[in-house]
């Protein structure tokens, strides 16, 4: 399921999130504004400044459309890459993938980059 919380223009299309996250049934992704994004990061990890994405155990994916954007600007990415992304980045964070350690990331950035290859995307980690 996709919720979108913001104006839909200028975003990926409800079609193209759920193919991103196709490969992981049961999520939903929900695509906030700067103010839910900044509510829900301050309630859940204490941080004053609202995230790319938040992943919930109940398989709730939210991304804040603001920084998702200015992040894709500033990386030189398509907004729909850097979305594929962090759908992909989320829900393998929902199956108990983390990156605190470094053969934790390395494990999950193999993955990320696999599964963004099926969906037609380049490597996200690759600086051009």
């Amino acid at each position: 399921m996709v919720q979108f919380a913001v104006p839909r223009r200028g975003l990926p299309s409800a079609a193209s999130f759920r193919r991103w996250a196709a490969g992981f049934p049961g999520i939903t992704l929900r695509i906030v504004g700067s103010r839910e994004g900044l509510l829900l990061n301050r309630k859940f990890r204490r941080k004053a400044k609202p995230t790319n994405v938040l992943t919930f155990h109940t398989g709730d994916i939210v991304l804040c459309h603001p920084v998702v954007r200015m992040e894709a600007r500033q990386q030189g990415k398509s907004l729909a890459a850097h979305y594929a992304h962090l759908v992909v980045h989320g829900a393998l964070h929902w199956r108990g993938y983390d990156h605190l350690t470094k053969k934790q990331a390395a494990r999950m950035e193999r993955e990320e980059i696999r599964r963004l290859a099926r969906l037609g995307f380049a490597d996200p980690y690759t600086v051009e």
